[in-house]
């Protein structure tokens, strides 16, 4: 053996090494057990709807210099929305504020046993116009944007159609759930196919549909990735902060899931998932037609190319659909989340949602 082969490692070294497994030990443990700080953005809540706040981020850029439509941003039913205000720097809210926006969220609250008949015609005909019209109230403004991201998009989408005289200006949809045609393309489609899921048994028993059972759902789909991968690449990382930052911050999220009022979950899987009503033109929201043709906002439609909850087929097809003359399909690289929260969201997606929707922010002359 050679003379560094036989070589005894210092005391120094030894104390270095056990330091530096403490800390990582103590890192851990507080990734698995603590919460990141998140929502830092500071905001005020405008307008109140049984457990829905409609929320107005306070800007630091002068009135005069912002732009003149307000932007009122809509997220999923079945996710907490500060996946928009992560962490500062990592925050498409505050990207926007940043850059002139008037910026809005709409938070659907947390269902309880009492709201378990809450249907997608409540939302969308009862929450976001009343909603809104305080958003025009607060802003000054007859005219608005709406970006939706998830179910957030499908529920913009049919308010779009349903309400165009309203005063929506530009309509921006991420990852939409639009079109449930392909189900060997869609994992979820598959999973609550009839055969397989007894949706009405499922409600009696629970009322709503249980938090717990639609992240098992979604991580489902990638089992291997969301139940180990993720973990692995934290513990990989402990000796980086900003890698465990950030991942402590989406691991907040990602845990910090809520139920579906139950009569939403079944107009999901069997007028939607199952039936495809809104492509085929048969789905009615309190007793209303929702013709997809009567969308007439401008349209920016971003899609995931790796998404598997809503792959692109999903989302593609609303284009050829919509009356808008000004439409845009943009595709970006990534999954459903990382495209508008993962690391390459503020070099990509978000500059296109910025440089697409100021130009068409102006306030019209009347």
């Amino acid at each position: 053996m050679t003379t560094a082969e036989q070589r005894m490692p210092i005391p120094s070294e030894l104390y270095a090494d056990l330091e530096r497994i403490a800390a990582n030990a103590t890192t851990w443990n507080r990734l698995m057990t603590t919460k990141a700080q998140i929502a830092q953005t500071p905001k005020e809540v405008i307008w109140t709807l049984n457990k829905a706040k409609l929320y107005r981020y306070i800007s630091g850029v002068p009135a005069d210099k912002r732009h003149e439509v307000p932007l009122l941003l809509v997220f999923a039913l079945i996710n907490r929305p500060y996946i928009l205000d992560l962490r500062p720097g990592n925050s498409f809210v505050e990207y926007m504020l940043q850059n002139g926006y008037d910026v809005y969220l709409l938070d659907w609250g947390v269902p309880g046993p009492e709201d378990k008949q809450l249907k997608l015609d409540d939302y969308v005909l009862e929450y976001l116009p009343r909603a809104i019209r305080k958003l025009k109230a607060v802003s000054g403004s007859d005219e608005f944007s709406l970006l939706g991201w998830c179910i957030g998009a499908l529920l913009t989408t049919l308010y779009a159609a349903l309400r165009p005289a309203a005063g929506l200006r530009n309509l921006i949809l991420l990852t939409a759930p639009l079109d449930f045609a392909d189900k060997q393309a869609i994992s979820f489609a598959r999973s609550v196919d009839a055969r397989h899921l007894n949706i009405d048994k499922l409600l009696e028993t629970y009322g709503n549909m249980p938090p717990e059972l639609i992240e098992y759902g979604a991580k489902a789909l990638k089992p291997v990735e969301n139940y180990i991968g993720s973990y692995l690449r934290a513990w990989d990382n402990l000796d980086d902060p900003r890698i465990v930052e950030s991942w402590h911050a989406m691991h907040t999220w990602v845990t910090d899931n809520i139920p579906l009022a139950g009569a939403t979950f079944r107009q999901l899987i069997v007028e939607l998932y199952r039936e495809n009503r809104l492509m085929n033109g048969t789905l009615t929201i309190c007793g209303e037609a929702v013709d997809l043709s009567h969308i007439h906002a401008n349209l920016l439609n971003v899609i995931a190319e790796g998404d598997h909850i809503t792959p692109p087929c999903q989302s593609e097809s609303v284009i050829a659909k919509v009356g808008s003359q000004d439409k845009e399909l943009y595709r970006v690289p990534g999954g459903h989340i990382g495209i508008m929260a993962g690391s390459g969201a503020i070099k990509r997606t978000w500059p296109h949602i910025d440089a697409w929707l100021a130009n068409r922010s102006v306030a019209v002359p009347q």
